[in-house]
């Protein structure tokens, strides 16, 4: 079994085409959508990453006991989805799954009519989701601060609900645009929510089935901004990608114009220029509670390029696939690059976190780095690029495939080379 890569890309002038595969994001929404049709439509560019195909497969079960393995979406959605079926089902999922909290979509879907059970610790997977009850309630009060993945969950079963549903959120809203891009794929099924300061109106009807295409990911894109930032130059077309997108991910490519680089967009594609004399600022700063997914990615572009940044909005990157803050900080000083929490008297004020990052990727001519995964897929394709720069050893390679299974094909294609070291 293939334990490590090494990666390096000897070429610095990257030129290259590479078509992106469907959003996971996008994918499982609309998935979850077509498990509450009462007719079957065709998904074009459906995402083949590991979760949607998880999604996918257990949306079709027969079986009692349903295995979401790492993929956390999938769990959710599938928590809010079996809430509202006849019978019992035992859902369950990874160690890691295990240690990741649902209790506020539990107590939801509960408080609502549904009838979920702990199996072992209070708060966590796995749940005994049996049949509903049979009076629901229509109006429900949540924090704003909580997964979008949860609101996003109640919403998308909301118009099968007897008098559908209205969500008051109480607070800041975390991760708006994932809230934004599943009411837009609602609306395209004929479901119009009505999002009016803090509260969501789903009216009580049936969505109306029709093919959809998914449009392509864009914290897919995220990484090969990396590979561009570490060219000496760079034009490198993603096919899939429009600049309308449903994906607050979209927003990689306002970052990456402050940091030097150009997105040209086309109908059905993007290219990405990055010119011989580009000269990289010294400083970022960027709020990333809308974006946490790309947080990693443009972490370690400025790492790369050694503009330093200060983040905020990172809070929900404890408790996705690992505790994406501290494998940020042990990752990146393996290569002298420092990532630290601000003292508290920087946000005392407004309760905000701040996080700096300091120092430009470097390694000694003797050293090959070697970067820990955490069965983070994100971690395994947001350092590969610093290939460009030195030679990386990337630990359990093959954990790409719960979100982008093709990437080592992909940027192979634009002059890596990866060799397998058992």
């Amino acid at each position: 079994m293939i334990s490590t890569y090494k990666v390096y890309c000897p070429k610095k002038i990257l030129e290259g085409e590479i078509t992106l595969s469907g959003s996971k994001s996008i994918s499982n929404r609309v998935l979850l959508i077509r498990a509450l049709c009462d007719e079957y439509f065709d998904i074009f560019n459906l995402s083949d990453s590991d979760d949607s195909v998880c999604m996918d497969s257990l949306l079709n079960s027969k079986d009692t006991v349903l295995d979401a393995h790492h993929a956390g979406t999938t769990f959710r959605f599938l928590t809010a989805y079996l809430a509202i079926q006849p019978g019992t089902q035992i859902l369950t999922g990874s160690l890691r799954m295990k240690q990741r909290p649902i209790k506020a979509l539990v107590d939801a879907l509960n408080l609502l009519g549904a009838d979920i059970e702990y199996l072992e610790d209070e708060g966590y997977p796995p749940l005994k989701i049996n049949g509903p009850k049979e009076i629901w309630k229509s109006e429900i009060s949540l924090p704003a601060n909580i997964s979008s993945q949860y609101i996003t969950a109640l919403l998308l079963i909301a118009p099968c609900l007897p008098l559908g549903l209205t969500i008051r959120l109480e607070g800041d809203i975390v991760s708006r645009p994932y809230i934004e891009m599943t009411l837009g794929i609602m609306a395209f099924f004929g479901v119009d929510v009505v999002f009016e300061g803090n509260t969501l109106k789903v009216p009580s009807m049936k969505y109306q089935p029709q093919t959809f295409h998914v449009e392509a990911d864009w914290s897919a894109a995220s990484y090969f901004y990396e590979i561009a930032a570490f060219s000496e130059s760079a034009s490198i077309k993603l096919n899939g990608l429009h600049k309308n997108s449903l994906q607050g991910d979209a927003d990689v490519a306002n970052i990456c114009k402050k940091l030097g680089m150009e997105t040209l967009y086309d109908e059905y594609s993007i290219t990405l220029k990055k010119a011989k004399d580009t000269v990289y600022p010294q400083n970022l700063e960027y709020n990333f509670i809308n974006v946490p997914d790309i947080a990693q990615s443009i972490s370690v572009l400025c790492a790369g390029i050694g503009c330093n940044v200060l983040f905020t909005g990172l809070q929900t990157l404890k408790i996705k696939e690992t505790d994406r803050i501290s494998a940020l900080k042990n990752e990146h000083a393996k290569m002298n690059v420092f990532f630290s929490k601000m003292p508290e008297r920087f946000s005392s004020k407004t309760a905000i976190e701040y996080y700096m990052q300091e120092g430009t990727s470097t390694i000694d001519n003797s050293y090959i780095p070697t970067i820990d995964t955490y069965n983070d897929h994100r971690m395994a394709m947001c350092f590969a690029p610093l290939g460009l720069l030195f030679p990386i050893v990337i630990n359990d390679p093959l954990v790409v495939s719960k979100s982008y299974p093709g990437f080592w094909k992909d940027i192979s294609d634009l002059g890596f080379i990866i060799s397998e070291e058992k």
